[in-house]
């Protein structure tokens, strides 16, 4: 028999970005307000493309040495 890979890596940790979108508590305002639109709009579009990015950043860097 032999053993499953070890996948655990410190750069998982940086996964974490992704459940901070969900946490709404900390932007749960109407204002400001940038062209119109609610801060909390703002944050939850900017959040997409960094966890977008993130993702991506520890694909590359857990899957490098295999």
């Amino acid at each position: 028999m032999t053993t499953p890979p070890d996948d655990r890596s410190r750069w998982h940790w940086l996964l974490i970005t992704i459940v901070v979108p969900l946490t709404t508590v900390l932007y749960n305002t109407a204002g400001p307000e940038l062209g119109g639109f609610p801060l909390f709009c703002w944050l939850q579009l900017a959040s997409v493309g960094l966890v977008v990015a993130i993702t991506a950043l520890v694909y590359r860097l857990t899957r490098r040495g295999r």
